[in-house]
């Protein structure tokens, strides 16, 4: 009989809100969202770990994950970058999910260089819906893929925090932001 799996959750307050953090009995991180989207979070696990998905114990700072993060937010941004992760997702998620993982900290791509790099340029779509199914953002990180025109689209934690994200890791300057805002208003406007 298969062993059952075994989550432990933790939450962690951060500039852009306080994070959720699930591992696994081995401690390796699972998923994580923010507090607002707690409900989304256990709906995930549950389609994703049935039961298992259901019980979680609560865990201060499992295998050191959540210092980790509280790290990363403090400006070690490399302390996330070699973190154990495991995931359930189609093999073709499971693919755009590694190639995430392989974008530097401090750059961002499009959607399209991403679906290239999988060696799947016509998969654009997918690769964008692969990448909002991400469940572990910030480690898997998601939020460095953007259109290709340049704007950051969509984040399952909200655009403003794709854009704090990005500034933190300096992938987006004060003067790029100024220019997003501009964009995106005219663009509102429009």
């Amino acid at each position: 009989m298969a062993e059952t799996l075994r989550f432990v959750i933790d939450r962690t307050e951060t500039p852009i809100g306080e994070l959720l953090i699930i591992a696994d009995g081995e401690g390796r991180l699972r998923a994580t969202d923010w507090r607002e989207h707690e409900t989304r979070l256990f709906r995930l696990l549950r389609r994703y770990y049935g039961e298992a998905g259901e019980r979680l114990a609560p865990q201060r700072d499992p295998n050191g994950l959540t210092q980790a993060f509280d790290a990363y937010f403090a400006g070690e941004l490399a302390a996330i970058d070699r973190l154990p992760v495991a995931t359930n997702g189609t093999p073709f998620q499971q693919a755009v999910w590694r190639a995430l993982r392989d974008i530097p900290c401090g750059t961002t791509l499009s959607y399209g260089t991403l679906a290239r790099r999988i060696g799947q340029p016509a998969a654009v779509r997918a690769v964008g819906l692969a990448n909002g199914a991400n469940p572990i953002s910030i480690v898997v990180p998601c939020h460095r893929v953007i259109g290709s025109d340049g704007s950051l689209t969509g984040y399952g934690g909200g655009i403003e925090r794709k854009r704090w994200l990005l500034q933190h890791e300096g992938a987006l300057t004060g003067a790029e932001h100024q220019t997003q805002l501009f964009a995106s208003a005219g663009a509102a406007s429009r």
